[in-house]
């Protein structure tokens, strides 16, 4: 039993030998030949059958074996450089920001500065003002001898004659104003004459009537009241043959030169008021506006509309703004000076403003995420993620849209 257990070792050695020097002298059958690999590989291959080995070589010859590139460029002693060129290649990649690109014609607008101001439009009424009211009365008492303005809304201008009245009294203090010239052209009393004279004046005598007193020596039964300013007749109190004192107002004289707009406000409204400096009235009907200037704000309210009345001063020196007209007014702050953008040059993802920014590349175009308010109709103010100059796509949007979500962009 010793004896062949000897022999069966012997016989594996000398195989092994063998099989070791065909390896070295390169015709090794089975693949790569490692050093004291090569007999096992034998005896590894011996105990397949011979059908399965000759399907096992015909796999290996059919299957070529590729060089790595990289490995063949490190044999030419180019590790290095590949090396550098692909992680400056992974660099460039990561660090540019995904775009998206379009060739069809698409147009941008750039981001621009726009002076705006905020709005506010009421309504109101023309009124005529206060100071430019005045009443015309008599210092005196007499009776109307002729009306020479004798129907209302007739116009007048500062001097015209109004009425021709007798009065006693003014009748009275002429004789007295004669006698006094005379007497003092007899004997000097310039105090008489000119205590005379003023009583005329405190009558409402008018100075025409008094020189011609004083230069003719003629005093005239009757008086003329004239129009003590220009305007429009808006009352009159007098009539032919009527009876007149100092108690009673005979006519009242509105100048329509200037106007005020009475605009009505609500509670709401009176906050924004002091933002107000710029105010501009229209009138249904009329093919101009006008300026207006803020004047006062009444201290109450109407209880029952709980409005609040501004009023406005307008000039009217064409005469064409009459009392009682209905007028609109549009308020306006202060101008201010705004980055803004078209409301079409904008898209809104998830609760966020989008515009699609144009880069240094034609025909590509970056999502980018911009803060936005409402400034008017037409245009979004910019708040955050744009300046000025820069061009952002203006039509397509849902294109632009469509093209990010199937890139994975936003």
């Amino acid at each position: 039993m010793a004896y062949k257990t000897i022999i069966t070792l012997f016989l594996i050695g000398t195989l092994g030998s063998y099989a070791k020097m065909k390896c070295e002298a390169g015709k090794c059958q089975i693949g790569k030949c490692e050093v004291g690999k090569c007999g096992a590989a034998l005896i590894h291959k011996s105990k397949l059958p011979k059908k399965e080995r000759q399907n096992k070589n015909l796999m290996q010859k059919q299957v070529p074996q590729k060089e790595d590139n990289s490995t063949m460029k490190c044999q030419a002693g180019k590790c290095g450089a590949a090396i550098e060129i692909q992680s400056a290649k992974a660099k460039s990649t990561t660090s540019k920001k995904p775009t998206i690109k379009q060739l069809f014609n698409v147009r941008t607008v750039e981001v621009k500065v726009l002076q705006s101001s905020k709005k506010q439009s009421n309504y109101g009424y023309i009124v005529a003002q206060d100071p430019l009211i005045v009443d015309v009365t008599a210092w005196f008492s007499g009776y109307v001898k002729e009306l020479y303005v004798d129907s209302l809304y007739q116009k007048v201008q500062r001097g015209d004659a109004l009425a021709l009245v007798y009065s006693p009294e003014v009748y009275k203090a002429k004789q007295d104003y004669l006698n006094a010239i005379r007497f003092h052209a007899k004997r000097s009393s310039p105090a008489m004459v000119h205590s005379a004279k003023t009583k005329l004046l405190l009558l409402g005598v008018s100075q025409t009537e008094i020189l011609q007193v004083s230069k003719k020596s003629e005093i005239s039964k009757y008086t003329t009241i004239y129009a003590p300013t220009s305007g429009w007749i808006f009352e009159k109190n007098i009539h032919q043959g009527s009876y007149i004192n100092s108690k009673k107002s005979l006519y009242k004289i509105t100048d329509l030169s200037k106007v005020w707009l009475e605009v009505k406000l609500f509670q709401n409204e009176l906050s924004s008021l002091h933002h107000m400096q710029h105010f501009t009235v229209s009138i249904k009907g009329l093919d101009r506006t006008y300026k207006a200037k803020k004047e006062l704000l009444y201290p109450a309210l109407d209880p029952k509309e709980a409005t609040a009345t501004l009023r406005l001063s307008l000039d009217n020196e064409d005469g064409f703004l009459k009392p009682g007209m209905y007028a609109k007014v549009d308020a306006y702050s202060t101008y201010s000076t705004k980055v803004v953008i078209p409301r079409t040059a904008v898209i809104r993802k998830s609760g966020v403003w989008y515009v699609f920014l144009a880069t240094e590349f034609q025909g590509e175009y970056e999502p980018l995420a911009v803060e936005l308010k409402p400034l008017d109709s037409k245009h979004f103010q910019v708040t955050k993620g744009l300046k000025v100059g820069d061009k952002v796509v203006n039509n397509a949007l849902f294109m632009m849209d469509s093209d990010a979500q199937i890139n994975s962009i936003y």
